[in-house]
This record gives C-alpha cells, structure tokens and sequence, in this order.
C-alpha cells in the first residue's frame, strides 16, 4: 500500500499557546517498502505514525493511502509500541487470535492465520504459554505475530525494540526483515538507533524538529538481507550521515533552551526530498 502525506501540519494547543508539531510535510512511501524515521525527541515522529493509523487528525494537508484520505483506524494498517501489551489472561495463541475476534472469519480460517503467524515468527511451540512465562524478545515477537494475524497491508511500529538488549533486538531485526520479505506490507519504523535504521531500512527518513519537518531522505542502496558486520564500509558511511544530520538537530535544540527568547521558526519547505535523489 502506498502511503502519501501532501503538506501535512499538525497543531497542538495547550497551556504555553498553540504548538505546531509537524509543518508543511510531505513524504511519499512507496508500497511494499520499509521506512524507518530517525529524528530528535519532540520531532513529530510518532504524531506523524498516529496520522497515519488513522488515530488522530492532521490540522491541514492529505494523509492518502493509495490514493484515498485516511478517514480513522482500519484493519489495513496495524501500530506496534514499545509495550507488547499482552493480555496477562491469555495464552499466546489467544493473544495472537485476539485481533480476528472482530473479523468475520471461519474457526478454520482463524486458527490457519494464527498457526501461520506464530510460526512465522518462531513461537509455534509456545503457543499455550502464558505472557509471564515468555522473555521480553519471545513477548516482543508475541506482538508482531498478534500484527501479522491480521495480513495488514501497512505495519507502523513505534520503537519497538527500545526496550530489549542489544542481542534480542539482532533477533528480532532479523524476524521482522523476515517477516516483511514475506508478507511484502509496507512497514513505517520508528527508532532512535541510526545503525538499527539503516540496517533494516529501504529507506532512512531524518526529520527535524520545532516544527517537525522532513529534513533528509537516504534510499538504502543495498541487497536484502542486509549485512550484519558493523564495520561494513557503505552501512556505516551512512549511519555517519544520518548521525550527523541528528547532531545538527541536536544542536540547535540545545541552542534554543538555553536562550530564553522565543526560537525562530525554520523556513517551511515546499516539498520534501524524494527517495533515492540524495544518495
């Protein structure tokens, strides 16, 4: 599915005034790719993932999915966070099958996508355990399966590996490249992680902040799977670049707060950069 966001500005007003949390953004994400979004703290990342899902409304501009507007949530497009959120009560299996309660589906066509998802995943034997007697990784992929049963068409995952040692998220990198190679959904990725990003992605999309906004866009030039040595010349040139587009970022946050006049707003793009144009 193809996703295309067209001068998209999302305002917020609190108690300081009126906060404009995305400006201007457009950003085209070609189906079947993966996408990951690096950016600062407080850039809009997970705001602009929202728009997307169909959670929350964009002030001015288009969120389009293949062309339609996002009217709210639907079964087409599925959000994985930080916290797995598996219901304690359950067992895998049922946590897994819990999405398809809602679809008009057979016991036989249920049963077929939950077995297809857990095994997609590696967690078919595990499938009568409960939550507390799973790791954090087997809970994490507990979650991607639970999004998979579903046969989205488009996966957004908010930093879901945040929480994991450095070995659990390799495995679970490896399962979701995997399991996108597979199912050829298009997946929105956001981390903090710039080696993580360009390790998974197509594409690496740096945004900047206050407003938030696409600053960079770095197509990802390299055979899947990607590889896995860290001193591989060409992946770490581009962990460099996107480092230092952050640093940047970074920087003039850190400019900003310790000045206490109000900052300047940024020039507001008229488009964003497309994919593959800068590298």
């Amino acid at each position: 599915m193809h996703v295309s966001l067209s001068k998209v500005t999302k305002s917020f007003t609190g108690r300081d005034g009126k906060h404009t949390a995305l400006a201007e953004v457009n950003l085209e994400i070609a189906s079947g790719s993966f996408v990951c979004l690096v950016g600062p703290s407080g850039c809009g990342k997970t705001t602009l993932l929202n728009l997307i899902a169909g959670f929350d409304r964009q002030s001015s501009g288009q969120v389009l999915l293949d062309g339609e507007p996002v009217a709210g949530p639907g079964p087409d497009r599925v959000v994985l966070f930080q916290d797995p959120a598996l219901f304690p009560w359950l067992n895998v299996a049922e946590n897994v099958g819990f999405p398809l309660e809602q679809l008009a589906l057979s016991t036989d066509e249920k049963r077929r996508r939950v077995e297809e998802a857990l095994r997609m995943v590696h967690l078919y034997r595990f499938r009568s355990a409960q939550p507390h007697e799973l790791s954090g990784g087997m809970r994490a992929r507990a979650a991607i399966a639970r999004a998979l049963v579903m046969e989205p068409k488009v996966m957004l995952m908010d930093e879901p590996f945040a929480a994991l040692d450095a070995h659990t998220r390799e495995l679970l990198q490896q399962e979701v490249e995997r399991a996108w190679q597979r199912t050829g959904a298009t997946i929105v990725f956001i981390t903090h992680d710039n080696r993580e990003a360009v390790r998974l992605a197509t594409d690496v999309v740096v945004m900047g902040t206050r407003p938030g906004r696409v600053k960079l866009s770095l197509n990802v030039e390299q055979d899947l799977p990607r590889p896995r040595d860290p001193y591989d010349r060409n992946l770490s040139l581009l962990v460099t670049r996107v480092a230092r587009e952050l640093q940047i970022e970074i920087e003039k946050i850190a400019r900003e707060e310790s000045d206490d006049r109000p900052p300047p707003q940024p020039p507001v793009p008229s488009r964003g950069p497309d994919f593959g144009r800068d590298i």
